[in-house]
């Protein structure tokens, strides 16, 4: 049971960082798209904005998620590992438990967000739902919740773990 679940986090972890690229990139491409016609045509574009304010939306609680899970969200690590080793076991759990509480508040007040802005749309984009641009807040919760559950339960990543492997290399 406890190498599916793993199984299962590994491929959460990879659709949640590959979605946290694919945001940044959009990012990297419409910012300078908008400058460009702001500065360069002298014709703004509206969406491009809007649109990236919504892919930070979505990069911070998917990538997040994949960060918590991986040992780089330094707001989550940075004390933990500045601590004493004796305390580190209970600083560890703390953590934990307090990750725990934040990912489990995310999906129960993201959820009521979601439902309460629904039927508004924004401006840029009248075919958008305000309420599915914050669906990432209680899915980002979700996952970082199932990532809890995987460092008490299991510990973290292994040394075969996707988390640890290192880009292929070009040449």
């Amino acid at each position: 049971m406890k190498a599916q679940y793993v199984r299962a986090m590994e491929a959460l972890y990879f659709i949640c960082a590959a979605i946290g690229g694919i945001c940044l990139i959009v990012i990297t491409v419409i910012i300078p798209y908008g400058v460009f016609t702001r500065y360069v045509l002298n014709s703004a574009s509206a969406w491009p904005e809007p649109l990236s304010v919504l892919l930070v939306i979505l990069f911070t609680f998917i990538a997040g998620a994949a960060c918590y899970r991986g040992g780089v969200h330094i707001a989550v690590t940075m004390v933990v590992d500045a601590m004493p080793t004796r305390w580190g076991q209970f600083l560890r759990y703390l953590r934990d438990a307090i990750m725990a509480f934040i990912s489990v508040f995310a999906v129960v007040w993201g959820i009521r967000l979601v439902e309460v802005t629904w039927d508004n749309v924004i401006a840029e984009f009248p075919f958008l739902s305000v309420g599915i641009t914050y669906l990432p807040i209680p899915v980002g919760g979700f996952i970082t919740l199932l990532f809890v559950i995987e460092q008490v339960w299991i510990g973290p990543p292994g040394g075969g773990s996707i988390v640890h492997r290192e880009p292929v290399s070009a040449d």
